[in-house]
């Protein structure tokens, strides 16, 4: 099974097919087409390359993409839109494809539905059009990342090849952005070319999706391991009549207590994605137990560095055909199969002596009143490592009545069974919940943030 999108992108959807839906609303593939030509011809007799596509709607975003992407302009995608983020982009576009005015400064053309389009036929391309996102990276910088059409479509072919047997013909509905690698493959682009309806909103709370689960007998769930490792206690923990057909995860590996959580309440395990936006998806696994093996795709190439554990990878989603060395940490047990071991870019030297975070946190998430743990280097007069804690129940509980400083001392001894005390972090903070992004992974300027007041 090869190059579906391209395919599906060449001919364009069949007049029934169901595009997307919400709860009051559905476009059709005829109706899909003649906006998609709409906007494609505005896009062709425009002079500008670069165009910055942005939009919460999936549907109107879906649109901007195949007008943009067979019109052979160049997408960027940003990772947020805040104003701080464009200002830092704003020489990577010429002109903004949005449901809003970005960028006043610069050509704009609006994505709507546009209720009299003329009914033009789906449009040719002479020369696909490519795509940039944008991710933070462990520097908190953005850090440009291209992918051709023929690698998403490699990959949007591969997830079909080794996934379909487990679908039905669902619809999709999704907690993450598809301003993201993650959200664009699964929820956007492999969706239009197998031929499954999307849901046009994102979906933010638990009574949202218990809503389209009891709606539709065969649904497939996108979601992080953030979203996931709450939702079981928002449904407390007690089988759904009507579940999601299969569950998505990414963005990082879950807890074993989640994945099992998850299975407790809609009676499957979740399929785990591996990967990155740079290298598009490695491998997968369900949590069968504890120390449960990933699975490399069957396009994915890999070996384990003999010096220090690094993953090297081979794929055809990537821009050379090169092997690739990753920052992830791996025990290789054969070939296509390994043990996720960390990040080998989070050494840190404290007080001279290095120091693995991701070791300190792994501790830490071991204690019964820590549920999640993250740290980080906090500048200032004085280098200082910092400690963001989401308490588990019986954690908020001792904070609660004992108090923050009780709390900081016994997370101290616990750490010190395992670390010299001269590498323990210094300031801790204790939010509601861990900050996340939309994809449901953490941003150091949002964990920075915590640390500018006292």
């Amino acid at each position: 099974m090869k190059n579906i999108l391209t395919s599906w992108l060449t001919l364009g959807p069949i007049e029934q097919q169901l595009i997307s839906f919400n709860h009051h609303n559905i476009l059709t593939g005829e109706c899909f087409s003649h906006q998609v030509a709409f906007f494609h011809q505005q896009l062709v007799e425009n002079q500008h390359k670069k165009w910055l596509l942005s939009c919460d709607n999936s549907e109107l975003f879906a649109i901007g993409l195949c007008a943009a992407l067979i019109a052979g302009k160049d997408i960027i995608l940003p990772s947020n839109v805040q104003p701080a983020n464009l200002l830092t982009l704003n020489n990577q576009f010429d002109a903004v494809l949005s449901d809003k005015a970005l960028a006043p400064e610069k050509p704009f053309i609006q994505l709507e539905k546009v209720a009299d389009a003329p009914k033009f036929p789906w449009p040719k391309s002479k020369n696909w059009g490519c795509f940039t996102l944008y991710t933070s990276g462990s520097s908190g910088h953005p850090k440009a990342v291209t992918k051709t059409l023929a690698q998403l479509d490699a990959e949007v072919s591969t997830l079909e090849s080794t996934f379909a047997q487990h679908l039905p013909q669902c619809s999709i509905i999704s907690t993450v952005s598809h301003q993201h690698i993650y959200g664009l493959l699964f929820k956007i682009l492999w969706p239009l070319a197998s031929r499954r309806p999307f849901l046009s909103d994102l979906i933010e709370y638990p009574e949202t999706l218990s809503y389209y689960s009891n709606l539709f007998s065969q649904l497939c769930l996108i979601s992080s391991p953030a979203h996931l490792s709450r939702l079981p206690a928002s449904l407390d923990y007690q089988i759904q009549n009507r579940a999601p057909s299969l569950v998505f995860s990414s963005g990082g590996p879950l807890t074993y207590e989640a994945a099992q959580a998850i299975k407790q309440c809609y009676s499957s395990l979740p399929i785990e994605i591996f990967g990155s936006t740079e290298t598009g998806g490695i491998a997968y696994r369900r949590q069968y137990s504890e120390q449960q093996t990933w699975k490399t795709f069957a396009p994915i190439h890999i070996k384990q560095d003999e010096n220090d554990g690094a993953l090297w990878l081979k794929s055809p989603y990537i821009e050379h055909d090169d092997w690739m060395k990753c920052n992830d940490k791996i025990k290789l047990i054969q070939n296509d199969e390994f043990i996720l071991q960390g990040r080998l870019d989070r050494i840190v030297k404290i007080e001279e002596k290095r120091l693995s975070l991701v070791e300190m946190e792994t501790l830490l998430q071991t204690h019964p009143m820590v549920q999640l743990a993250s740290l980080l280097i906090v500048e200032g007069p004085k280098v200082q490592l910092a400690a963001v804690v989401e308490l588990s129940e019986s954690g908020k509980e001792y904070l609660n009545t004992k108090g923050k400083l009780s709390l900081n001392n016994i997370l101290k001894s616990y750490l010190l069974t395992q670390f010299e005390r001269v590498v323990l972090p210094k300031r801790w903070r204790y939010p509601e919940k861990m900050p996340v992004n939309t994809q449901g992974k953490q941003v150091q300027s949002q964990l920075l943030a915590l640390f500018t007041h006292d």
